[in-house]
């Protein structure tokens, strides 16, 4: 990754500012979260090594998608390291995800049942880490069922995850992915936000992955606009490639500047090459 590049046309995209970038370490406006191997040709493969990389030139959060598969003891020294760094934990994956099966699209108890086991187990690590989200996706269409008997399982499944997860004050964000991947139930962002307005919780929110949404929807800051109330979280990656912002046709200056004039304080999760 170009750290110099990204830091210098991230800061300007959304400072009201004409000072020019002094120092390696970003004064950033929002708060970018990285994840593990961005910065390995700097820090070197240790995951601590890079966590101190990220939070010297001034990243305020770590991405980490497969925190729950991570020791207990690996996971305890990622804390630690983040709380000595003042660094925020962003999302990590809330169960196994399902790319191959209609998990809960099917309404099939025991599908239901191997969910709100993973929900229960990340809880413990959401603990662990001092993390907040984590991520949800429902799996692929079932081929056997209308939408509106799939959209209702789902639902259903997610209100059962919200009674988990409500009491520990810990949100899902479901993650709608771009239809490149075949035969996913969840693509587009009003889908989600249809919902997530019929969970009703505050455990159940949104992840816009602007990556996957230039793909399949565009129109990026009209939904933002449109679905702000159940957006908690973003990710980030310009298309094409999946690589980093300011690489390809997302215009992500106008995007910054549209999160830092709303008050967004959430995470911005770096999820491209």
């Amino acid at each position: 990754m170009e750290r110099r590049k990204f830091i210098k046309q991230s800061v300007l995209g959304v400072a009201a500012t004409a000072s020019p970038l002094h120092t390696d370490r970003a004064r950033f406006r929002l708060n970018y979260a990285p994840k593990f191997g961005t910065f390995k040709h700097h820090a070197g493969d240790d995951l601590i090594s890079q966590l101190k990389f990220m939070a010297e030139v001034g990243f305020k959060g770590l991405t980490d998608d497969g925190m729950r598969y991570r020791s207990p003891e690996i996971q305890n020294k990622i804390a630690s390291q983040m709380a000595g760094s003042g660094m925020m934990m962003g999302v990590m994956a809330g169960h196994k995800y399902y790319w191959n099966e209609p998990n809960l699209t099917s309404g099939k108890e025991n599908c239901l049942n191997e969910f709100l086991s993973d929900i229960k187990t990340s809880v413990e690590t959401a603990k662990r880490v001092n993390a907040k989200w984590l991520v949800v996706m429902p799996g692929t269409l079932n081929g056997h069922l209308d939408m509106g008997y799939q959209t209702s399982n789902v639902i259903e499944a997610l209100k059962r995850a919200c009674d988990i997860l409500e009491p520990q004050g810990l949100v899902m964000v479901l993650e709608p992915v771009n239809r490149q991947i075949p035969h996913l139930f969840l693509t587009t962002i009003n889908q989600a936000y249809s919902i997530c307005k019929s969970v009703d919780s505050p455990s159940c929110k949104i992840m816009n992955d602007l990556y996957h949404q230039q793909i399949t929807e565009g129109n990026l800051l009209f939904n933002i606009e449109k679905a702000w109330d159940e957006i908690a979280c973003f990710q980030i990656a310009d298309n094409p490639g999946r690589m980093e912002p300011f690489t390809g046709e997302i215009n992500y200056t106008n995007i910054f500047r549209r999160l830092h004039a709303k008050g967004y304080k959430g995470i911005i999760g770096m999820e491209h090459g």
